[in-house]
């Protein structure tokens, strides 16, 4: 990476894309309570990147100063080849810009979405890795808390790589016991430690996690999973489940040690990585520490941001049409050209967004997509030509909730993309399929959400 400024401007002149410093912000990746991660170019160099975009409103409020200052030092110091490399860190006014390594081979998630399970030699190839990161972070204070394959992405070679690693799950409270007492992390994956609200160690909790994980490699689905909530706490706090016939009995053994209840007689992670079955085939990643500097954190952490004075961000008023595409996104949009990879996911693999194409205009479309959302049960909410449309009941995993964006990619042509933002992926799958009903006569080419629904055993790794 080339060196640059730790100060960031607002968006570029002429009417151009947003920038942060010398990088043009692209299309959203995800979004969180405290974030939300864009795709962005290096304006002089090309070279692609993913920005973490943080409201500093948001961290005065909660008073997350030092916590997230903390994490991030933390992790700008963390060079581990299975773990997403933090760049830089830059600021405005009013938001904060952690600068990331972007991987270009999607989510584990999305290879045991299409076969439901690995071979057992390649799931602890992986499982391998993911302990050779976590075991590394662990050994420099940082917890994940958050780990599931939707945070494990693989790079173009297939190398695994931790993604949100001490920054997922801001703040990190830690008590004079020196134990943790924030209950984060996905249900299905998360330590009974954690849910009975006495006080964690982030480390053997991180580790419970990754057993998860290897039983969900290897069996295809979950090993505690409940429509009840209850339910589900009942079975982790029991080490409620089966492992699958297929399972080496060496394999089984360790999981079953991993996912022991008791965080106290839990196998630590050094012992795992004495373990026969782990050790086998295992080469520890070689690698150098880079002199890495803090000077970027230092200077966008100062006295102005620790003071109480509240950061008030300063609204511009947006363009009502729809924004203009730039050639590298779009490009990245068409599967027949295999540029997939500059971006977060290969289109073709994911689950949890789809798009289409129309020759109708923007307003043509809201009032469409309102019309026939009403009815589905989903109230939308308009911010120029980014909608929300959330769903009135409450599902498997809450009520869904669908970020959907119109984009102009040539003149009277436009895209409209629609990801889930919250809810369970099948009942996103469920809605999409009946609101295309309704939006026939507007749609002029449609990407296929999925060739098919996984069921069963497949689907429920999510």
């Amino acid at each position: 990476m080339t060196s640059r400024s730790s100060h960031v401007g607002g968006t570029s002149s002429g009417g151009g894309r947003p920038r942060a410093g010398r990088y043009e912000l692209g299309r959203t990746l995800g979004e969180g309570n405290f974030a939300k991660v864009k795709f962005a170019r290096h304006i002089e160099t090309g070279e692609h990147v993913a920005i973490k975009i943080l409201d500093k409103e948001k961290i005065l409020k909660h008073k997350m100063i030092r916590q997230i200052k903390q994490e991030i030092s933390t992790m700008k110091l963390i060079r581990h080849p299975n773990v997403i490399r933090m760049h830089e860190v830059i600021a405005n006014k009013s938001k904060i810009f952690i600068v990331m390594e972007i991987v270009t081979g999607g989510e584990l998630f999305d290879k045991i979405a299409r076969s439901g399970r690995l071979k057992e030699d390649e799931a602890r190839k992986y499982f391998q890795q993911l302990i050779c990161a976590v075991d590394y972070c662990h050994s420099r204070g940082v917890c994940h808390r958050d780990l599931k394959p939707e945070n494990l992405l693989l790079d173009a070679n297939g190398t695994l790589k931790v993604s949100d690693f001490g920054l997922s799950a801001l703040p990190q409270q830690v008590r004079e016991d020196g134990l943790l007492h924030t209950t984060c992390g996905t249900p299905n994956y998360v330590a009974p430690e954690v849910i009975d609200n006495k006080g964690y160690d982030g480390a053997k909790a991180d580790l419970w996690s990754c057993g998860v994980i290897l039983f969900v490699l290897m069996a295809g689905y979950l090993p505690f999973e409940e429509d009840n909530l209850m339910a589900l706490y009942k079975k982790i706090f029991k080490a409620d489940f089966a492992c699958p016939p297929w399972f080496s009995s060496s394999a089984k053994k360790l999981i079953k040690r991993i996912l022991d209840p008791n965080p106290r007689t839990r196998i630590t992670i050094a012992e795992v990585i004495e373990n026969e079955w782990f050790k086998k085939g295992y080469s520890p990643p070689v690698f150098e520490q880079a002199n890495v500097s803090l000077d970027d954190v230092n200077f966008i952490f100062n006295g102005s941001m620790d003071s109480d004075n509240s950061v008030v961000e300063r609204h511009e008023e947006g363009p009502v049409a729809p924004v203009t595409m730039n050639a590298f996104e779009l490009i990245s949009k068409s599967q027949g050209l295999n540029l997939s990879s500059l971006f977060e996911k290969q289109m073709g693999l994911v689950k949890r967004e789809t798009r289409f194409t129309s020759k109708c205009s923007a307003n043509e479309i809201i009032s469409k997509i309102e019309a026939a959302a009403g009815p589905l049960g989903f109230d939308v909410k308009k911010n120029n030509c980014k909608l929300r449309i959330h769903g009135e009941k409450t599902g498997r995993k809450g009520h869904l909730s669908v970020a959907t964006e119109i984009l102009e990619v040539a003149p009277s042509i436009y895209m409209v993309e629609m990801r889930k933002f919250e809810g369970d992926t099948l009942e996103f799958h469920k809605f999409y399929k009946n609101i295309s009903t309704g939006l026939k006569d507007i749609v002029w080419k449609a990407d296929p959400i999925a060739e098919e629904i996984e069921t069963g055993g497949s689907s429920k790794s999510k």
